[in-house]
């Protein structure tokens, strides 16, 4: 829910979230192959997460997501949701904090005591035509690498570095953005 919803809706969303966890889990056959996580939520209210955690706890689930959070959110309430979440949480038991937007947010989230994340920043780099390196940032998509026959990140021997050079990924990206 976006940051300016008011209490009265994030509260109605963490206590439909607490329901249908316990429906979830009358539900949930394949317990030997399969985690069910409970979904923390309350926005970034600390009193909601305390009865959002304290509820989900009980329920003794294999994992636990911190949610809630719609990504409008300023990074010092985010980051004190999720500290207030991986605090309340067993330390035993995964703590995943979900849609992350930014590296620096996945690097803040393990301090704090988060073991997972699912973030976007990573595809939506790449989307733009953009490439990680040990050596920084590569902007795939320039001209610059159109005759660069060699790999994106010298003496790396992942599956990319290993098959395709900066020139192949230039063109392909060059075609790729034609189609959008």
């Amino acid at each position: 829910m976006p940051p300016t919803v008011d209490n009265k809706r994030v509260l109605e969303a963490m206590y439909r979230s607490i329901r249908w966890l316990d429906r979830c889990i009358v539900a949930h056959k394949n317990t030997d192959t399969q985690n069910l996580f409970c979904i923390i939520q309350g926005g970034t209210d600390d009193g909601m997460r305390d009865i959002c955690c304290r509820e989900m706890i009980k329920r003794n689930t294999p994992g636990f997501a911190i949610g809630g959070m719609a990504g409008g959110e300023d990074k010092e309430d985010f980051w004190k949701t999720v500290a207030k979440c991986c605090d309340m949480l067993p330390p035993d038991k995964p703590r995943y904090v979900m849609g992350i937007g930014y590296a620096e947010d996945c690097m803040i989230s393990a301090i704090l005591g988060a073991d997972m994340f699912d973030c976007v920043f990573a595809t939506r780099t790449a989307r733009f035509g953009n490439a990680f390196t040990k050596y920084g940032l590569i902007k795939v998509k320039h001209s610059s690498h159109a005759n660069d026959f060699g790999p994106l990140s010298e003496g790396c021997t992942c599956y990319t570095c290993k098959n395709y050079s900066k020139a192949y990924l230039q063109n392909t990206m060059k075609k790729d953005s034609s189609a959008i």
